[in-house]
Formats: structure tokens, C-alpha cells, sequence
């Protein structure tokens, strides 16, 4: 009996504490793994998506492509990384491919049948539900910015035409002549579509979706139109909701692709709402939006996004979409084409 007393009294002095601590020790390097893991910011950007094929880029133009990715995406980053919100984030990175000839917004927009330039923009604030827009501007340097100003400096949701273009000015941003969207490659290209009389080039965009290290998820998105699009058309760039939308709630998104269809099916707010009411994934809901009820549909397009708690699913049904990524724990994503 004198010896169990004593195995009982070791056990509970030495014994047990030692369990205990190795046990507890084993949770805390366990919890500090998963919050190692854990992104503190994400940021994804498109710039746009169609049926491109491998073949028909060269190596010199695909890595002109890619770099240009990598500096967007760097610009969120660097922002990002500084404490810097995501409403900034997004607008920067957006003026950065809006400034690119290479892409359909800001100085490499499409040209519409008239051989005007057209532009459109939103923004969204994720954390207030606020939102700004402006559709069919044709003399403003960077619609994004001003899609901005329109949501913290007015009662407005969306702007358009000329009054979006003297808010604009109003407001201080940078007013150009239209002659500033002027680009050769994108003029031509309409010249060859109009001889062929058909509608085509339907897929380019520029967007930028962010989660910041304060839990805030911003979305923006901006365009050129459509090549040859006719009679003051709009797409779903500058709706919210088809194009654009956040909620801190759920998740941000900027979408890419033939407009009509992401109006229609209100595209970006679908995967919110799949997310909010029936606790899908990120990556399901968009899976099913993108390649299930689009397709069905017969709308072609993809979209980016990333939800509440930094996960980024980027989702297109087509050939290609130009395409960045990047979670704080390290993994970077610059892609085109499908894997």
C-alpha cells in the first residue's frame, strides 16, 4: 500500500505535469503552424479572359505579358505588406493596367463601331457595402479612380457619359484627349473586324479583388468595351453585382468575359450569395457559377476572387485569362493559359 502511495504521489507530482506540458506544448506549435499559414492579405488581378491559344503568342510577347502581371501585382503587394488598405490596392493596381496599352482598359481600350473609346469602371468597399461606378467615359485617364471618387464624393452609385466625365473633372482627376486611348493595334483591330461585318473580341477586362490585414475586401474592375460594340452598349464591368462586387462577409470579385451573360446571372454577387446561403466553399461556388451555370448558359467568360479569410479562386471556362495571385505566406501565382 506504501509503494502505491508513492507511485501516486510521483505520478501527480512529476508524471502528469510533464503529460500535460508535452501535450499543451504540442497544440501551441500546432495553433502557431496553422496562424503561420493563415494569410494575413491576399490579392488577385485579371486581365481578362477569351479564347487565346498558346500558338498564337510568341515568347517575346508572352513574357512582356507576364512581367506586366508580375509589376500589377507587386504594386498590390508592396501596399498591402505596408498596412495599406485595399480600397488603395485595388485602385493602384488597376491604374497600373490601365496605363498598359496591352490590355482592353484605360489607354489600351478597344475601339466601338463609331472608332470611338468607351470606357467603364466599378469599385466596391466590402466593409460598408459602398460602391461607385461610371460607364461610357471617354475622357478620363484611369475610370477606375473616378468609379472611386463617385463612391465616397457623391449620392451616387453610377455615372455615365458626359456627366461621369465633368464629375470627373470636378474632382481633379486627370482629364485627357480622347485621342490619348488612341493605340494602332486596337484601331486596326476594328478596322479588320468591321470587314468581316461581325461582332468579335468580346473578352478583355482588367480587375484587381484584395482581403487587407485589417479583414476589409474591396473589388474593382475596369474596361474598354467590346471591339465594334454599337449603340452605347454596356457590359457588366461597371454594374455591380454582374461585374463587381465585396462583401466582408463573404468574399470580393471582379469578373472577365462576354458581359451580357455575367448581367444577366449577376455573376459576381451569385458567388457571394452561394457562399452567405448555402455555406459554400470559395472555390465551389465559383466552380459552379463559372463552369456550370455559365456554360450552360452559353456565356463565356471567368472571374477572380477572394474570400474573408484569404483564400483565392480564380475560375474562367475559356482558352485563357491573364491572371496574377498572391497569399502573405508566400504563394504567388502568374498565369495565361489553362495548366
Amino acid at each position: 500500500m506504501r509503494y502505491i502511495k508513492t507511485f501516486l504521489f510521483l505520478l501527480i507530482l512529476f508524471i502528469i505535469p510533464v503529460f500535460l506540458f508535452f501535450i499543451i506544448s504540442t497544440s501551441l506549435k500546432s495553433d502557431k503552424a496553422n496562424l503561420d499559414n493563415t494569410p494575413t492579405f491576399a490579392i488577385a488581378i485579371h486581365g481578362g479572359a477569351g479564347f487565346m491559344k498558346k500558338e498564337s503568342l510568341n515568347d517575346e510577347k508572352y513574357k512582356l505579358y507576364i512581367d506586366k502581371l508580375n509589376q500589377a501585382l507587386s504594386i498590390g503587394i508592396n501596399i498591402l505588406e505596408n498596412n495599406g488598405k485595399g480600397l488603395d490596392a485595388v485602385e493602384k493596381v488597376i491604374n497600373f493596367l490601365e496605363n498598359d496599352s496591352l490590355f482592353n482598359a484605360g489607354k489600351g481600350a478597344v475601339f466601338t463601331h463609331e472608332g470611338k473609346n468607351e470606357l467603364d469602371a466599378s469599385i466596391m468597399d466590402g466593409k460598408t457595402l459602398n460602391a461607385g461606378a461610371v460607364a461610357g467615359v471617354t475622357k478620363i485617364k484611369n475610370p477606375i479612380s473616378a468609379a472611386r471618387k463617385v463612391m465616397e464624393n457623391s449620392k451616387h452609385v453610377l455615372l455615365s457619359g458626359d456627366g461621369a466625365n465633368k464629375f470627373a473633372e470636378k474632382q481633379g482627376l486627370e482629364i485627357v484627349d480622347d485621342s490619348y486611348f488612341f493605340t494602332t493595334e486596337k484601331y486596326n483591330r476594328l478596322q479588320k473586324i468591321l470587314k468581316k461585318e461581325q461582332e468579335s473580341e468580346k473578352h478583355g477586362t482588367v480587375g484587381c479583388v484584395v482581403l487587407d490585414k485589417f479583414g476589409n475586401l474591396a473589388a474593382g474592375t475596369s474596361t474598354g468595351g467590346m471591339t465594334n460594340k454599337m449603340y452605347g452598349r454596356i457590359g457588366d464591368s461597371p454594374i455591380i453585382g454582374a461585374g463587381t462586387y465585396a462583401n466582408n462577409n463573404t468574399c470580393a470579385v471582379s469578373c472577365t468575359g462576354h458581359g451580357e451573360y455575367f448581367i444577366r446571372y449577376a455573376v459576381a454577387h451569385d458567388v457571394s450569395a452561394l457562399m452567405e446561403y448555402k455555406n459554400l466553399s470559395l472555390e465551389e461556388a465559383t466552380n459552379l457559377v463559372i463552369n456550370k451555370k455559365l456554360v450552360t448558359a452559353g456565356g463565356a467568360g471567368g472571374l477572380i476572387s477572394v474570400d474573408k479569410n484569404g483564400n483565392i479562386s480564380l475560375q474562367f471556362n475559356t482558352t485563357s485569362m491573364f491572371r496574377a495571385s498572391y497569399q502573405s505566406n508566400g504563394k504567388r501565382v502568374v498565369k495565361i493559359f489553362k495548366d
